[in-house]
Order: structure tokens, then sequence, then C-alpha cells
């Protein structure tokens, strides 16, 4: 386990690889954990980062922390301790409204960014996300599939307050218009059966030229667990994009289009 101290706060990492930077960032349910096959696909070109947000997995109960704009902040002061530049950005869920709470406040640090199944607003989450405690929920959204449930063991250690606060934070405002005019290259991936939403997003007519959609039609809410060889490629082709090109270029790749059907 590797740590940092932050303002007198423990924040919990772990890194594999050499090369340039990329930072994985967990959702409500779970922790670090479950971005273990991510990580190892991209540590081939990349340091790849995963960390733990405030009230998650081995990490300090920080309770003034666990707003979504803190959470943020904190990413900063982690990658600022660290003497780490620029970076690629991967969230789900809670970890992509960080992100973008991030890229909001410096988006010249960030060269791509990849947001999984995230909420652009409050109503888009059904009832159960937003009460259901993190143990349960792993349970619900994998169908109790056990080598999802191993990747998500540390769900039991979330605090429901952690939580409640980073979705109040999605509640009172919604950060996408704020970020969409950055011109940072941004791929939304959705799971087409992904029972945590009242419906499946389609971004299409809303998305900029630098941003793009792909909906996994066999995954549901952790598209990294259910469908782990197709992910990994997408993130590997996404990485693979040189700096400042769009997303929308993976759409031409014949052989990925095969491939997410």
């Amino acid at each position: 386990m590797s740590a940092v101290i932050l303002d007198g706060a423990m924040v919990h990492y772990e890194a594999l690889g050499r090369g340039r930077p990329i930072v994985f960032l967990h959702g409500w349910v779970g922790s670090w954990r479950y971005w273990i096959n991510a990580m190892q696909a991209a540590s081939t070109s990349f340091r790849a980062y995963a960390v733990d947000l405030f009230g998650f997995g081995d990490r300090d109960r920080s309770k003034t922390q666990y707003a979504v704009e803190k959470q943020a902040e904190m990413l900063g002061r982690f990658l600022d301790n660290l003497g780490i530049g620029k970076i690629a950005l991967v969230g789900h869920d809670l970890g992509a409204l960080v992100g973008f709470h991030y890229l909001k406040n410096r988006h010249e640090s960030v060269d791509r960014m990849m947001a999984i199944n995230v909420p652009l607003n409050y109503e888009l989450l059904v009832t159960r996300m937003r009460t259901t405690p993190a143990s349960d929920l792993a349970e619900w959204l994998t169908g109790r599939q056990p080598e999802a449930m191993t990747a998500l063991s540390d769900a039991s250690k979330t605090d429901p307050e952690a939580v409640s606060v980073s979705m109040s934070s999605l509640h009172a405002y919604g950060i996408f218009p704020e970020v969409r005019n950055f011109g940072v290259p941004c791929l939304f991936v959705y799971g087409a059966n992904n029972p945590a939403f009242t419906s499946a997003p389609s971004l299409d007519s809303v998305l900029p030229t630098h941003m793009h959609q792909i909906n996994f039609e066999n995954s549901g809410h952790f598209p990294m667990l259910d469908n782990v060889p197709q992910f990994n490629r997408l993130l590997v082709d996404f990485l693979a994009l040189d700096s400042g090109v769009s997303p929308t270029e993976l759409q031409m790749k014949e052989e990925w289009k095969r491939r997410v059907r």
C-alpha cells in the first residue's frame, strides 16, 4: 500500500508501470481495487495511478472533504505532491464527476479524459443508488458475479455519508456545461444494461467535436468488470490517440466496431 499525507489526512493510492501518468478514479461502490485489470492494460505505456477518494476504501473518514469539489481539490494536491504534471484521467460515476471538477479548475493539466457511466444530472440515478448501502449495491449491480464481487470487496468500507454528500453535490448543479468547451478530448462510455440509471443517456446531440460517446451493449454499471478485454482494448485505443485528437476517430476503426457490437 502506498500513501501520502496531505493536510494531515492520509491519501491511499496504488501505482503500476512507467511512462506518462494516467489516473483512475473509482465510483460510489468500491475503491481503487476494481481498476487492477485496467491499470495493467495501461501500464505498458503509462504510469498508472489509482486513488481512493475520501470516505472510500483504505482512506481517512474526513467528512469535511466528501463534497465532489473537495475531492477534486484533493486530487490536485495529490498530483502536486508527487510532482505529476499533465495527466490522462479515467473516472467512473463519482470518479468521473470528480474528474470533471478537476478539469474545470485545471483543464490545462488534463490531456484527455474517459468518463464511464457518469450521471450528468441527479435525476438520472435510480432511487436505489441514492439510498442503499454500498455493499448491497455491489451485489445488485453485479448480480453477485464472483470475480466482480472480489473486485468490489472494499464496498463495505464505504462511509455512507461520503455517498450522500457527494450525491448532494451532483444534485446542487450540473458540471457538464462548465467543462464541455475547454477542448479537452473526452470519451463517454456507458453500459447499455446499467440498472443504476433511469434511462440510458444519449449525448450525441449535445457533444462538441472533441467529445464522443460509445455504448457497451452487453455491459452494466461496471464495463471494466463486465467486459474486461473489450474495455481494456478501448482504453488502450483511446490512450494511443495523438494528443488533442478527438475520440470520434475511434469510430473509424472497423476492428473496434466489430468488438463492441
